[in-house]
């Protein structure tokens, strides 16, 4: 068993009731690399007797092969993943364990210390109810420990533990233990962290981790496991929360029946409660509600935050997943538009303008940083100007979404605040972030409507608007082809227009250079107006570079199926760079010319274009004549 009980022997029906019903505490350990994580979890794993005698065997023998005798164990060999990971050569993760007490369960996240690795402390956090950050006693508060201070905070850990480890080799000095402690709490006056507790300890021999310490007679505090088992757990608080339910099946076996499932974020829902479905705003009455302790015949009356239910309703209205649940008078916030803090976590930047994935519970919506309003020194706090992010880093940003979504600050509600980013190529998850609040433009800005629509302007033109997306390297004829195609559609009747991108430079977009930065804004604007062309009624050509999957993805997704052709112009960089009509090969060669697609900037190729033109092998009026034939043109729209 996970410890011993008296009531094992005696009562064994009462034990497991009692082990049944034990608050679970999540907590994370974290701050900086060998600060002594690990040890700390596997002297809790081993005073709570997790540890069986074939894992104390093999970490004897560990210990012996590095020099430790008798009962100074090196807990951290058996628990600490980040070694063990490394040895297999695998990705470096969070190293989950479990264990318990007599009086609480616990799942703790050891978390890497490198700063490269933030990211998966950020992981362990964002479900974690406390936090121990880790301070090596010789060395004090350093960068990291104020880095994972900072995120334990912004991720709404409300209980922190400072574990000043390693005592006994600093001699159990009380007059270092109070410095760290008066460095630490000035760094944490000025991040607004309020429930901090000071713990010297010393991992390694077990000191102050279960048992007051007998060489540190001047603490009079609480151990380690004292402290976990005192901390609130978050599930209970979020009871008192408003109902949030987010919609994660639509369950219909039978024609009579039409059950939803979600487990409750926060709140309590009974029998007979008036609720509303968001983002729709239609509401209704609950009339069944089913857990999994429940008889589907009977029912419950009462539910609580943290159980997953389903549930019926008095009458027939749409939902679907991603939907939330709330209360009637106590719905969530909806809106499109709001300010976040971002922590951005992958090794390819953030670039404002480019498309993400963003999931919010069940729900998954096209999500776009629109700018980056400063980026925080977790170390200092001071507040910095950023045109993009980089792995680790922590912003404030304004995000814009492609449709409205429920939500709550995620200072009032964990589980319906925070969102990841997912880059939209690769399906990496590339951030995490926390909405603060919806932008004021989010509520009073709408879609109005107009009775001449894209169809009719079309009919009075006698064709089929679309976009014809030129793509390839400098050099590679884009403009050259573009410009005789549209001259062969002009002479059949057909309307049109050339977006070039050195005409565009000199207008709307002369305010953009070209850094990554500036080569997604370049493209987010010319699709937009591309997308007003077309509603227009044209037929638009854009010659662009246009580099990245990522935007030309973008651009496709703002027009139906069939009216976005992209046509991949397919020079070799060495042809491309033999023509070079503007000598911007050999400036870019010359180190001149800084940022230039295909030297030092990278060009993505599409992967299945609509056309693939050859510019080696035809002629560019023949690779024209080849565009024409494959848009059929000269029929009526439909």
């Amino acid at each position: 068993m996970a410890h011993i009980s008296d009531l094992i022997a005696s009562d064994i029906d009462t034990y497991l009731d009692k082990h049944q019903h034990k608050t679970l505490l999540r907590f994370i350990t974290c701050g900086s690399v060998d600060d002594g994580k690990s040890t700390l979890i596997g002297r809790l794993l081993y005073d709570s007797h997790m540890l069986f005698d074939d894992q104390l065997a093999a970490i004897e023998k560990d210990s012996q092969k590095w020099g430790t005798q008798g009962d100074q164990i090196d807990f951290a060999l058996l628990v600490d993943g980040l070694a063990a990971e490394r040895e297999q050569g695998i990705t470096i993760d969070v190293a989950y364990r479990f264990f318990s007490t007599e009086n609480r369960k616990f799942i703790v996240a050891d978390t890497p210390g490198h700063e490269q690795y933030t990211r998966n402390m950020v992981t362990g956090a964002s479900t974690a109810d406390a936090a121990i950050v880790m301070i090596d006693a010789r060395k004090g508060v350093l960068t990291q420990t104020c880095r994972h201070s900072y995120i334990a905070n912004l991720l709404g850990i409300e209980h922190l533990l400072i574990a000043v480890n390693k005592m006994d080799l600093i001699d159990y000095s009380q007059v270092q233990f109070d410095a760290i402690c008066q460095a630490y709490t000035a760094f944490a006056s000025k991040l607004g962290i309020k429930n901090f507790t000071f713990i010297p300890i010393s991992a390694f021999k077990g000191e102050n981790i279960t048992a007051p310490s007998q060489s540190m007679p001047w603490y009079h505090g609480p151990s380690v496991m004292q402290f976990l088992e005192s901390v609130p757990v978050q599930s209970k608080t979020n009871q008192t929360k408003p109902l949030r339910i987010p919609i994660q099946w639509v369950n219909r076996p039978h024609l009579d029946y039409r059950g939803f499932t979600g487990t409750i974020a926060s709140g309590t829902l009974k029998l007979g409660d008036r609720v509303q479905v968001q983002p729709s705003g239609k509401q209704s009455t609950i009339k069944q509600i089913i857990s999994p302790d429940s008889p589907q015949e009977a029912g419950c009356n009462l539910a609580v935050a943290g159980q997953a239910i389903s549930f019926t309703l008095e009458d027939e209205i749409d939902i679907s997943r991603g939907d939330v649940i709330s209360h009637a008078d106590a719905p969530a916030e909806v809106a499109d538009q709001f300010e976040a803090t971002l922590i951005w976590m992958h090794e390819e930047p953030l670039l404002p303008g480019r498309q993400y994935w963003l999931k919010i519970g069940a729900q998954t919506v096209t999500a776009t940083i629109t700018s980056i309003k400063y980026e925080v020194n977790t170390n200092t706090l001071e507040h910095l100007a950023a045109n993009h992010l980089n792995l680790n880093s922590i912003a404030h940003c304004n995000i814009n979404l492609d449709r409205p979504i429920p939500f709550d600050a995620y200072g009032e509600n964990r589980q319906t605040g925070g969102f990841i980013l997912i880059d939209r190529i690769s399906n990496n998850t590339v951030g995490a972030g926390l909405i603060n609040f919806a932008l004021r433009r989010s509520h009073n800005i709408y879609i109005q409507n107009v009775d001449v629509n894209k169809l009719a302007r079309a009919k009075l033109k006698l064709q089929s608007p679309k976009v014809i997306w030129f793509t390839g390297l400098s050099g590679s004829g884009k403009s050259t082809i573009a410009n005789l195609v549209e001259k062969q559609l002009h002479q059949m009747g057909m309307h049109t227009y050339l977006l070039d991108g050195d005409n565009i430079r000199h207008g709307l977009n002369k305010d953009l250079g070209f850094t990554d930065e500036d080569r997604v804004e370049n493209i987010r604007r010319i699709a937009e107006v591309a997308k007003l062309m077309v509603d227009a009624g044209l037929i638009v050509l854009t010659a662009f570079i246009s580099p990245f999957r990522s935007e030309r993805q973008m651009a496709r997704e703002l027009f139906p199926a069939g009216e976005f052709i992209e046509v991949f112009v397919d020079t070799p960089l060495a042809l491309a760079e033999q023509r070079d009509p503007k000598g911007l090969y050999k400036k870019a060669r010359n180190g001149q010319l800084k940022n230039f697609t295909g030297i030092d900037s990278p060009y993505e190729a599409p992967e299945s274009p609509e056309i693939i033109l050859k510019t080696s092998q035809n002629s560019a009026e023949e690779l024209a004549a080849q565009i024409c034939n494959f848009l059929k043109l000269g029929q009526d729209p439909k």
